[in-house]
C-alpha cells in the first residue's frame, strides 16, 4: 500500500487519529505536534507548510505515521516494518527522527548515516518521591513568573540543542493550563518542570530545568516527582518523558523516582560515502 500525504492536520487526524490514540506512548511526539498544529495553525512551527502522512496495511488499518514541520526534521510515530520501503519510495528522506528499529531500517537504505541524537522514552511506573527530599516546596507557576520561565525555557533549549523560538508561547500556554511547576527553596524558584496537555490519556513531562548554579541538590528530581504525581492524580493514564542517552545523570534521576524505559529514538541523517 502507498503512503498518503496532506498538509491539513484535520484530514490527517481523521485518517490516523484513532491509530495514534490506540498507542499513545509510541506516538507521543506525533500526538503533541499535531495538537499544536490543530490549535495554532499550519505555521505553528515555521513559515513552511507541514507535511503529514499515513500508511495503511493490507487490512486497511493505519500502521505508520509521519509529520514534517520545517525547519524540524521529519518524525515518525509507530511504523510497521512493511511501511518502511513504501516510505522511502514515496518521500526522499535525508534526516529522520524515529524509533531505533525503524531508524536503523531506514539507514540501511542510505549510503551511510550519522546518529545525531539518541533519546530514551520512559514511562512512570510506581512513583518514588526523593528521600530525603531537598529543602523547599513545589508550587504552580504563575503569570508573575513569566520572565523567569521564558529565560529558563530558553536555557533548557540551548542546553539540549533545541530551538527556543517558541519559548513565550510555551510558557503562556503552560501557565494557563497549570502545566508548569516550580520548586522553591527559601521562597526562591530554583527548578522547574512542565507537562504537556493530556491527549489520549497521555502526558509528557518536559522542560525540566535547573539553573547551573543550583544543580546537584536534588531539585530537578523533586519537581519532576511532584509534576508527575499531579498529572497522575489528574487522570493521566500514561506519564512519559524523554531523556538524552548521552546524559547518564538525568537517566539515573528519572529511574530513581520510578520511571522505566519503554523504547529508544534516534535522530539520524544521511552521510554520503
Amino acid at each position: 500500500m502507498p503512503w498518503s500525504f496532506t498538509d491539513d492536520v484535520d484530514v490527517f487526524l481523521d485518517a490516523a487519529g484513532s491509530s495514534l490514540a490506540a498507542r499513545p506512548a509510541e506516538n507521543t511526539l506525533v500526538l503533541t505536534v499535531t495538537e499544536t498544529l490543530r490549535r495554532h495553525g499550519p505555521h505553528a512551527y515555521g513559515d513552511a507548510a507541514p507535511l503529514l502522512g499515513w500508511w495503511r496495511g493490507a487490512d486497511g488499518e493505519v500502521a505508520g505515521t509521519l509529520v514534517r514541520t520545517p525547519p524540524y526534521p521529519p518524525l515518525l510515530g509507530s511504523v510497521a516494518p512493511a511501511a518502511v520501503g513504501p516510505l522511502t519510495a514515496a518521500l526522499p528522506l535525508t534526516r529522520i527522527n524515529a524509533d531505533r528499529a525503524t531508524a536503523e531500517a531506514l539507514a540501511a537504505t542510505w549510503p551511510g548515516h550519522r546518529v545525531e541524537e539518541e533519546q530514551r522514552l520512559y514511562r512512570l511506573a510506581t512513583l518514588i518521591p526523593p528521600s530525603p527530599a531537598p529543602p523547599g516546596r513545589p508550587r504552580a507557576a504563575a503569570a508573575a513568573d513569566r520572565e523567569l520561565l521564558v529565560r529558563w525555557v530558553r536555557g533548557f533549549a540551548e542546553g539540549t540543542g533545541q530551538s527556543g523560538a517558541h519559548a513565550e508561547r510555551l510558557v503562556d500556554e503552560r501557565i494557563a493550563s497549570g502545566g508548569l511547576t516550580l520548586w522553591e527553596d527559601d521562597g526562591v524558584p530554583v527548578s522547574m518542570a512542565g507537562v504537556s496537555p493530556r491527549l489520549a490519556g497521555m502526558v509528557r513531562v518536559a522542560t525540566v530545568y535547573t539553573p547551573p548554579e543550583r544543580r546537584g541538590r536534588g531539585y530537578a528530581a523533586a519537581v519532576t516527582a511532584e509534576i508527575s504525581r499531579a498529572a497522575r492524580e489528574a487522570g493521566a493514564r500514561e506519564v512519559l518523558l524523554f531523556t538524552d542517552l548521552a546524559n547518564p545523570t538525568s537517566n539515573g534521576v528519572y529511574r530513581r523516582i520510578g520511571y522505566r524505559a519503554v523504547s529508544d529514538r534516534l535522530l539520524i541523517s544521511v552521510v554520503e560515502r
